[in-house]
């Protein structure tokens, strides 16, 4: 993908949450997103036409974040109110709430299989639940970290996460194997490479880091941006030629992966940046804001 092909188009502003919006995600076809934020709910958009679908309303706090199943029939949600939520989509019913968490609720996310739903939380842990179960109760406490755990990627055999102690370490689940990359600067965001091979590390020095998941070896680092004080999502684009992020001035940025250049920077919101979705196929993103909308871009 050339820089002429990155989605730097507005194609709509949807728009709906009251407050900071503080996620956005595409599903896994790419065809719908999802958001959440600080007025408690969830909302379910078809971004390509600029309508909203359905609301989510359960939690009492504001939510941080959601994820879908790769076949749309369920969520997972957390935020505030230390709980993790599991949805049934279709009817907005609330099926479980798994409780553990001893604070609020940073980041959640399905394994493929959609079986296990994995926490990451303000009291530095990492829990796992097992959707199919009756129990409420984690299968798995990870808890060697030393701070807030802000964000998690899944591959799988790994739970990875990143924590504000500067880490970012991966748990083999199958054999019980920790390792344990430091950044040196508290970690607010961790994405994946589409290739797998790489993991992208959010930094509150205003610093991208690209990290070989193999050998830990810092690959590239990337600026210009501002990321001192608030949870912004970074991503590779899905080709994995750039590395997109937001800005706490409401700048939308696109770097290239290997030299690192920006190659594009642009007003997006009139807050701050805090969520990117990068579509899984097309040229287009969903990126969210403080500013309380949702912007859909494309080439």
């Amino acid at each position: 993908m050339n820089a002429a092909n990155l989605p730097r188009t507005e194609a709509h502003v949807l728009r709906g949450h009251e407050g900071a919006v503080l996620a956005a995600r595409f599903n896994a076809n790419g065809e719908y997103c999802l958001s959440c934020g600080k007025d408690r709910t969830i909302r379910l958009w078809n971004p390509h036409r600029g309508l909203h679908i359905k609301t989510y309303k359960s939690h009492g706090r504001e939510v941080r974040d959601v994820h879908v199943t790769a076949d749309n029939s369920k969520l997972c949600s957390c935020g505030g109110d230390r709980q993790v939520f599991y949805w049934d989509v279709a009817t907005g019913r609330v099926i479980r709430k798994f409780r553990g968490h001893d604070s609020e609720v940073n980041a959640v996310k399905f394994n493929e299989y959609s079986s296990v739903v994995v926490s990451a939380g303000y009291d530095r842990s990492l829990r796992v639940w097992d959707c199919r179960s009756h129990s409420t109760e984690p299968i798995q406490i990870i808890d060697s970290f030393l701070d807030s755990v802000m964000s998690l990627c899944l591959t799988k055999t790994e739970i990875i996460g990143g924590s504000v102690d500067g880490t970012v370490r991966t748990f083999d689940i199958r054999i019980g194997r920790e390792i344990s990359d430091d950044l040196g600067q508290p970690v607010n965001c961790i994405s994946l490479s589409n290739d797998g091979n790489c993991v992208l590390a959010s930094c509150l020095d205003s610093t991208l880091r690209l990290l070989d998941r193999s050998t830990g070896e810092s690959l590239q680092e990337y600026k210009g941006h501002t990321c001192k004080s608030f949870k912004m999502d970074c991503c590779l684009t899905n080709s994995d030629s750039h590395v997109t992020g937001g800005s706490e001035d409401g700048y939308i940025y696109f770097w290239d992966l290997v030299d690192a250049q920006v190659v594009s920077s642009f007003r997006a919101h009139s807050s701050v940046v805090t969520s990117v979705s990068y579509h899984p196929k097309d040229d287009c993103m969903v990126t969210a804001s403080v500013d309380g909308t949702i912007g859909v871009w494309k080439a």
